[in-house]
């Protein structure tokens, strides 16, 4: 039987200053249990010992008996480890979640979706965008320019609040909170459970790090579980030999972080990804700012529909964007007031800001995931089969850290199931067949071209928050074979497109043309990532386009554009309605 060292709580998480607190939380007390408060935080030595101990010096540290036993341990504190770890606690088992104080809602709060998004609806209304339609760019257009400094300060409090709401859902849950930095640690031959190390980052390299949990070497406590799920995120890859200065070449977290002082004239993105695009169309949008998208590949977003991808660069052209693909970028140099891009090609292409976007890496490269017997892939992102699990069957991984879609609403939805799995309800998961039953291998992303193909995730929207954006879920149609016919509808044909000042954008339903079950849904113009789900959810119960026929919409709404495409789809065919 497992012994447990029973500690006093430090202060709640929502107050703690810093990773490395003061030592005083050190002592132990029998009378204290860990149980007793949702947020807690646990130390094995005091700060002083801490600091003298590295991970390889402090060796001895490993065999110390571990401080607590749960039935499930979840790394990291994105939107997958969140509904993981609350369904598990709602099931009647004692859950931990461990990660850095700082970074509570992981990359969706800090780094990635949240901040990202923020940041566009800070750039659409300082530019006026959504009104230039009907006053026209000059009105919106001053000697002043739009400030970094303007658009961060919306991105901090839109943050703060966020990771604040992650904060007290898990405490109101009774989620143990468990600040630091997770590592697996290889048991003994007579121990059965999962056993983790929590690390802190010393003070120092807290200060210097850009990735702090990648520094972090203190030792602060050992855990032990039934259960693991991996749910670490991921971080932008960068360019071998390149300096990441944060002034003049960053990556997607660095143009957060403050560092670029003002908007550039000039601006290069090198990857025309999602994250790459998204922010190429934002800043594109700014007076006054000159933005060139290079990327590698031949075609622009190669698993979205041509014809919106299309619709995309024909808008960003119109607002100045240039486009060079198929160009490899062999370096980037930086000097003292420009940053130049030299292209395989031998061409060179200056600008006072370059973001690097050419894709992202898992934060599984510090977990020491040998001692746990689980794989990663070359991009150190984790190999589950449908149900999530690792190669180590008790080991779970789900969100950005398992690959495509790398989505914060699909990562939730893998989190749940995820729980429903380990914890033996499958009636929960739609869809579900076991790995077992198939005789399933454990896939990475990389091995499947792209998609996973898991049987739970059969459907689900995709949103790419461009300006205008894009939303889009449909079924394999050329692979599967199946006749299909396709219905239009332009926002200008809209009350509420001309009201919202007869900007770019159309809704485009695919059907099948034997039994008109809607097979597709595609997005394009504001609201595009809002009315997608309308199509999701008749999708989702087999409807046919018919049903757009017959139902009646809000007038004037653009979700109306429905009933438009649906007419335009069937007239097609040459059947009036």
């Amino acid at each position: 039987m497992w012994s447990r060292r029973l500690l006093p709580l430090r202060r709640p998480c929502s107050t703690a200053s810093s990773l490395s607190s003061s030592s005083s939380s050190s002592s132990l007390s029998s009378s204290t249990s860990l149980s007793s408060s949702p947020c807690c935080s646990f130390s094995v030595f005091p700060s002083s010992q801490r600091r003298s101990q590295s991970s390889a010096s402090g060796a001895g540290f490993y065999n110390f008996p571990p401080s607590a036993h749960y039935d499930l341990i979840v790394i990291g504190s994105g939107p997958a480890a969140q509904k993981c770890a609350i369904d598990s606690v709602k099931r009647g088992n004692r859950v931990a979640m461990i990660d850095k104080n700082s970074q509570i809602g992981g990359a969706c709060v800090h780094t990635g979706t949240i901040p990202s998004k923020t940041f566009r609806e800070a750039v659409l209304h300082l530019t006026g965008y959504r009104h230039q339609g009907f006053y026209g760019k000059s009105a919106f257009m001053s000697s002043r320019r739009a400030s970094m400094n303007e658009i961060l300060q919306r991105v901090q409090k839109v943050e703060d609040m966020e990771a604040e709401v992650v904060r007290h859902q898990m405490r109101r849950n009774g989620v143990h909170l468990v600040t630091g930095t997770a590592r697996f640690v290889e048991h003994g031959p007579n121990e059965k459970h999962i056993k983790l190390a929590v690390l802190l980052t010393d003070p120092e390299q807290e200060r210097k790090g850009i990735y702090k949990h990648r520094d972090a070497s203190l030792p602060k406590t050992l855990l032990t579980a039934e259960k693991v799920m991996v749910a670490c995120g991921t971080r932008p890859v960068r360019q071998e030999g390149t300096i990441f200065d944060g002034k003049r070449v960053f990556d997607s977290d660095q143009l957060l972080w403050g560092g670029i002082d003002r908007v550039p004239r000039s601006f290069i993105v090198v990857g025309a990804g999602v994250i790459g695009i998204e922010y190429a169309s934002m800043i594109n949008v700014l007076p006054g700012t000159n933005v060139t998208i290079i990327d590698p590949r031949s075609q622009l977003l190669g698993f979205a529909d041509r014809e919106v991808v299309d619709a995309l660069q024909y808008s960003m052209r119109h607002y100045g964007a240039r486009f060079i693909m198929g160009e490899n970028v062999e370096k980037i140099e930086t000097l003292p007031d420009r940053a130049v891009v030299h292209l395989a090609s031998g061409k060179r292409i200056a600008a006072e800001g370059v973001l690097y976007a050419m894709g992202r890496q898992g934060n599984t490269d510090t977990l020491n995931i040998d001692a746990a017997g689980i794989t990663s892939d070359k991009r150190g992102l984790l190999e589950v089969n449908s149900v999530y699990q690792t190669t180590n069957p008790n080991i779970y991984a789900a969100g950005d850290c398992i690959g495509y879609p790398a989505l914060a609403s699909t990562s939730m939805e893998q989190g749940r199931r995820a729980s429903c799995h380990m914890w033996g309800d499958y009636e929960s998961i739609p869809e579900h067949s076991t790995a077992e039953d198939h005789g399933e291998a454990v896939k990475s992303v990389l091995q499947q071209g792209g998609f996973l193909g898991r049987d739970t995730e059969q459907l689900f929207p995709y949103g790419i928050y461009t300006i205008p954006e894009i939303s889009m879920t449909e079924e394999q149609l050329t692979a599967e074979k199946i006749p299909y016919e396709v219905g239009l509808a332009n926002y200008k044909e809209l009350a509420k497109g001309q009201m919202l000042g007869g900007m770019d954008g159309f809704l485009k339903l695919i059907f099948s043309t034997e039994d008109f079950r809607i097979l597709g849904v595609h997005a394009f113009g504001d609201g595009a990532t809002e009315i997608v789900h309308i199509g999701q959810v008749v999708m989702a119960a087999g409807g046919s386009v018919n049903y757009f026929v017959d139902a009646v919409f809000n007038y004037p709404t653009l979700a109306e554009a429905y009933n438009v495409a649906a007419h335009n789809g069937l007239r097609n065919m040459g059947i009036n309605v």
